[in-house]
């Protein structure tokens, strides 16, 4: 009874080992497009975000740990204000599903669509680790009332706070936070489209913080 048992229990295992290997289907052809990355550090972490807008297939931020070989890339990101890459075209289902994946693109300083500096050509990124990813549909309309997502990364009280995008006018941001006490994730402020210095008040006794990216501009509306 003991080797039925045992062969069972075997059996089981193996068959949870061939579920968990099995491929994911081929990406979607329809997410295939250059789909802009703005990059941000904290000390010698290197992330990547999704630079999202309202149109599909690029509705969605997502956000990744990089794995970075080259130390000039993360100079060029701790000593700029704006770092962007245009991508070579590529899936970004791929992202959305949390895959580890490498993309070739061209690294600017400040925003590569407007009148960013070009600083490397085909640098390759390597997409490591999968932090958060939000589909921008059925958005909350435009409002005061901001909320945040507070994302771990490998860190004890280490967080990236990500801004949920509502319906425009609106806006994209992150915050990393070393948490020192409870810290909002949901606050009202004085307009919809809130100031950076009035979103870092809301959150200055959360801990020691350091802003990392703003958008308003791609969330302003028509």
């Amino acid at each position: 009874m003991r080797k039925l048992l045992f062969s069972l229990f075997a059996l089981l295992q193996s068959s949870m080992l061939l579920a968990e290997e099995q491929p994911l289907p081929p990406p979607d052809p329809a997410f295939e497009g250059v789909h802009g990355i703005v990059l941000m550090n904290k000390n010698a972490n290197i992330f990547a975000s999704h630079m999202p807008t309202y149109e599909k297939p690029g509705n969605y931020q997502i956000l990744y740990k990089l794995q970075v070989k080259d130390v000039n890339l993360v100079q060029l990101v701790k000593h700029n204000e704006l770092v962007t890459v245009k991508p070579e075209s590529f899936n970004l289902q791929r992202l959305i599903r949390g895959e580890k994946i490498s993309v070739k693109g061209d690294v600017y300083i400040g925003h590569y669509e407007r009148d960013g500096m070009l600083v490397y050509e085909g640098m390759t990124l390597d997409f490591d680790q999968h932090l958060f990813v939000r589909e921008l549909t059925e958005l909350q309309a435009s409002s005061n009332i901001q909320e945040y997502s507070a994302v771990e990364y490998r860190s004890k009280t280490g967080r990236l706070y990500v801004h949920h995008i509502q319906q425009a006018p609106s806006y994209d941001h992150i915050v990393y936070v070393d948490l020192e006490s409870s810290c909002p994730t949901k606050f009202a402020t004085s307009g919809a489209v809130a100031k950076e210095k009035e979103v870092l008040f809301k959150l200055l006794n959360c801990g020691t913080m350091k802003p990392l990216y703003y958008e308003t501009e791609d969330f302003a509306g028509k």
